[in-house]
């Protein structure tokens, strides 16, 4: 007898081949075989002319989704077909959640098997997980896939009907989601708060005193017995103390006065405190906890992490990663305390089992938390794991086991001094036992709290102790607006809200910065002008749909419907079609939505509008005639955008750029000018001889009003000969690029080899001998750490004998071919690639690319028509951006 089993993907098919009887075939249907059109060239013929067709559903009878099996996967059907007619049996093993229960529902509609049917589901890939259940099939659970089914056509109902909405009244190619356009609401709702704050100036005084040999330091709190302020004692809005607040206010002058008046007074201990505490290890890992915590330990992005824990999963290293459950099984919970008591000893164990409960709203279909796999746990120097893959598992293995260690037990530590009508206080913290800390300490938001597991040590100190004051400072404070949300601290308020489910945070946070709603500088989520109109326009008139509360009841419902609590039909009419529904309100409300209006973004304490235009954002000063406009840089943000700023950008259009001064060896002028990528300078003028005068961005580090004649023309002296390299006699040059300062060996035909400079060299200084050190350096990818090492040489394309490689980039795995990269499909991986398939993928993007190459040819030519006009008209023009998108959203 032959039993097909089909799961996602090649790489959980190998491992799960391991476990499984004689005579079962395991293949894969790599993810989705079928879904809704994503585009009008996958719309049958006969559907195109339906009014619906542009959804991909039919609302018009009953909400039916026209599902079809997209090109490329045509071929995977055709050989899952021709699979199962040498089998006598059809096992379905996709994930055990909603999406895996969907695919299992599609590869039954598509194939239509005539073999007996089962539906087999597992949380990890182990031996003895997959023969329980090979002894526990069951049938599809429809009302799993009716909720995954209601969810994909929600999705695609706000996305298909809002995004050309918002193309007609603000800007091509943006795009709104159903989660993704409440999460960017957050993150605007944040910067507006930032925008609206009033920061507060307050001083204080910091001593550091010695007691014997021992130093420590103590902070002013009281002043002739009232408190002295501290940040929570103002209002953000006014920067003003708190009604009623009944504290000492200190400027720098009193300060000062008080610093010196006790600087002569003698110091004495007034009281001495401790108290006993503890802490408890935090609960293994759900989705949501795995992505907060590894944004924060490891700096892996929501997406990278969920990209990680799926190999390690079908690799059968960890438990299944989706899930909103804290639980462990007695089984996980055994292995865990084995560990525990061999690594650390019985005096680190938990008196007693913990099971943890999970509190998240709206947490459901989960079985177990995100654990190491099987009956006993690997350690991570047991797994043979590397790089990212090892920091994970170590992430997990640490957290599994640590939640079944005993609690820490540390002494909270207070000293008050004395000193005339003044009260110091000191803190500290004793570790008494470490207990959990040992392995692992939950990670903070928040960069400058310290750890839980780092003592602060205190000189052993009694009533009437009288230490010397060594020194006396005054200090100043300014209160802090609210901290911009991170990826970690944002999947966390989208979990407490209850707004969508951690299995699809990692693609909403990839979504909102792909689309040009976010910047991510230094982990923080900074709104850009689209997200500040598109909310604007989305509150004003559909204000349910960007609301947190709404949003949440949508994803409760969805649970209901899980559970077969609530009926999918009549919820989708509802929501669509009732008298509040979507596609009414659109309707009702399109025609009030003033473009104009809807392109503005009020922004508080400046001169001029800012709207959002066909290239981008760009400001607009006067009026009528007088009317004056200039684009902004690419990369600046509302957070950014400031009245001397606004000044430049303006004088810079209507007066021309500032000159700097006249090169010393060309006797041209030296400009600097603002463009759409930031400050830059700028050797004479453009002309017709000359359209593209020599220009040089300027380094990160430098302000544009620090730039002085000399920098400008050390900037454009770059890129820099240095010398010759020694082994090709071709030139080795210093330069400044995009991603910063960088040494290149130029061999030409032969290409050029790049090596960035690091932080403690000068990029006007650096020395040939130094260039050559660093060419020596292993390459590495940007910001990956990843060495152009490939990860698999596939062998040579029969075409010019060139190398086929497999590499890993900042966006995943791809394949290379000379100047060509493909990304790899769905489901296929580093070791199911091959030659064959990597020359389909090659040569289907070089396709494409001479496509895109044409389009691009086209664009350029306008432009530079239109630079030259505008050249004649004696005004300067600066470089576009196109915010590109699809209407589509996963949310």
């Amino acid at each position: 007898m032959s039993t097909l089993v089909i799961v996602e993907s090649p790489t959980k098919a190998r491992t799960i081949r391991n476990y499984l009887p004689k005579g079962y075939h395991v293949t894969a249907s790599m993810g989705h075989i079928r879904d809704l059109p994503s585009s009008a060239d996958e719309i049958p013929k006969d559907q195109k002319g339906e009014s619906w067709s542009n959804l991909g559903v039919n609302v018009e009878n009953n909400f039916a989704p026209l599902y079809i099996v997209p090109k490329k996967k045509k071929k995977v059907v055709t050989e899952l077909k021709q699979a199962l007619k040498e089998a006598d049996e059809l096992i379905l093993a996709t994930d055990e959640d909603r999406e895996g229960e969907s695919i299992s529902w599609h590869l039954l509609e598509v194939l239509k098997p005539k073999v007996p049917i089962k539906r087999m589901v597992f949380h990890e890939i182990t031996q003895e997980a997959i023969q329980a259940a090979l002894g526990n099939c069951r049938e599809i659970d429809f009302n799993l896939v009716h909720a995954q089914e209601t969810r994909r056509i929600l999705d695609r109902l706000v996305g298909y009907t809002l995004s050309p909405l918002l193309w007609r009244k603000i800007a091509k190619g943006l795009s709104a989601g159903r989660v993704q356009s409440v999460s960017v609401r957050l993150l605007v709702q944040r910067e507006r708060e930032r925008q609206a704050f009033q920061s507060a100036q307050y001083w204080d005084l910091k001593a550091q005193l010695q007691q014997k040999r021992s130093k420590f330091e103590a902070k002013l709190i009281t002043l002739n017995g009232k408190k002295l302020a501290i940040g929570s004692d103002f209002d953000a809005d006014t920067g003003k103390l708190k009604k009623g607040k009944k504290v000492v206010l200190l400027s720098q002058e009193e300060a000062i006065a008080l610093k010196a008046r006790l600087n002569a007074e003698e110091w004495i201990v007034s009281k001495t405190e401790e108290k006993p505490s503890t802490r408890r290890p935090s609960p293994p890992f759900t989705t949501s906890t795995l992505q907060q915590e590894s944004s924060r330990k490891l700096s892996i992005s929501a997406r990278d992490t969920m990209r990680t824990a799926q190999k390690l999963y079908e690799e059968g290293y960890i438990t299944y990663m989706r899930t909103d459950s804290v639980h462990l099984s007695d089984q996980a919970i055994a292995a865990a305390r084995n560990c525990v008591e061999q690594k650390y000893g019985k005096d680190y164990l938990s008196p007693k089992v913990r099971q943890y409960k999970t509190s998240s709203k709206g947490a459901q279909e989960a079985h177990e938390a995100i654990r190491p796999a099987g009956s006993s746990f690997r350690t991570p120097q047991e797994t043979g794991l590397s790089g990212r893959e090892l920091k994970l598992y170590e992430l997990i293995w640490k957290r599994t086991v640590a939640c079944q260690m005993a609690d820490a037990r540390l002494t909270q530590l207070a000293v008050t001094l004395k000193v005339d009508d003044a009260e110091f206080r000191s803190s500290g913290k004793r570790i008494d036992f470490p207990g959990f800390f040992r392995a692992y300490v939950e990670g903070s938001d928040d960069p400058d709290a310290a750890l839980e597991n780092q003592e602060v040590v205190l000189p052993d100190l009694k009533e009437g102790d009288r230490p010397t004051c060594k020194t006396l400072e005054e200090i100043e404070h300014n209160t802090k607006p609210p901290a911009r949300f991170t990826e970690a601290s944002l999947v966390k308020a989208l979990e407490s809200k209850g707004i969508g489910r951690p299995s699809t945070y990692a693609t909403i946070m990839g979504t909102i910065v792909d689309r040009g709603y976010v910047q991510i500088r230094d982990k923080a989520l900074i709104p850009t002008f689209t997200a500040f109109a598109v909310t604007s326009l989305l509150e004003e008139h559909f204000p349910d749909l960007v609301d947190a509360d709404f949003t949440s009841n949508m994803e409760q419902t969805l649970d209901e419907i899980a559970t077969g609590k609530a009926q999918w039909l009549p919820y989708l009419s509802d929501f669509y079609l009732g008298d509040k529904g979507l596609n009414t309100t659109v309707k009702d409300r399109e025609g009030n939505i003033d473009p104009a209006v809807a392109k503005a973004i009020a922004m508080e304490n400046l001169s001029v509008k800012v709207k959002i235009g066909r290239f981008g954002p760009y400001i607009e000063s006067g009026e009528g005639d007088d009317t004056v406009t200039a684009s902004l840089p690419a990369d600046l943000t509302p957070a950014d955008l400031d009245p001397a700023q606004i000044e430049t950008i303006l004088k810079q259009k209507t007066e021309g750029p500032e000159e700097l001064g006249k090169h010393p060896e060309t006797d041209l002028p030296i400009y600097l000018l603002v463009g759409s990528y930031g400050p830059y300078v700028q050797l004479g003028e453009a002309t017709e001889d000359k359209k593209k005068p020599k220009r040089a961005s300027l380094p990160k580090t430098v302000k544009p009003e620090d730039v002085t004649l000399e920098i400008a023309v050390q900037l454009l002296s770059l890129p820099r000969l240095l010398g010759e390299h020694p082994e090709t006699t071709k030139p080795v040059k210093v330069g400044l690029g995009r991603f910063g300062p960088y040494v290149v060996h130029d061999q030409g035909k032969e290409g050029k080899d790049y090596r960035s400079l690091k932080k403690e060299d000068d990029l006007f200084t650096i020395s040939f001998e130094r260039a050559m050190e660093l060419l020596a350096q292993p390459k590495r990818g940007r910001g990956r750490g990843k060495t152009k090492t490939p990860l698999k040489e596939l062998g040579k394309h029969p075409a010019d004998n060139e190398p086929v490689n497999v590499y890993e980039g900042p966006y995943g795995i791809y394949v290379n071919h000379l100047k060509t990269n493909a990304g790899l499909p769905e489901g296929e991986t580093v070791e199911t690639i091959t030659l064959e398939k990597a020359l389909e993928l090659i040569d289907e993007k070089a396709g494409s690319k001479g496509t895109k190459k044409k389009k691009t040819t086209t664009k350029k030519t306008t432009t530079a028509k239109k630079k030259t006009t505008t050249a004649k008209k004696k005004t300067t023009t600066t470089r576009k951006k196109t915010t590109k998108g699809t209407a589509d959203s996963p949310e």
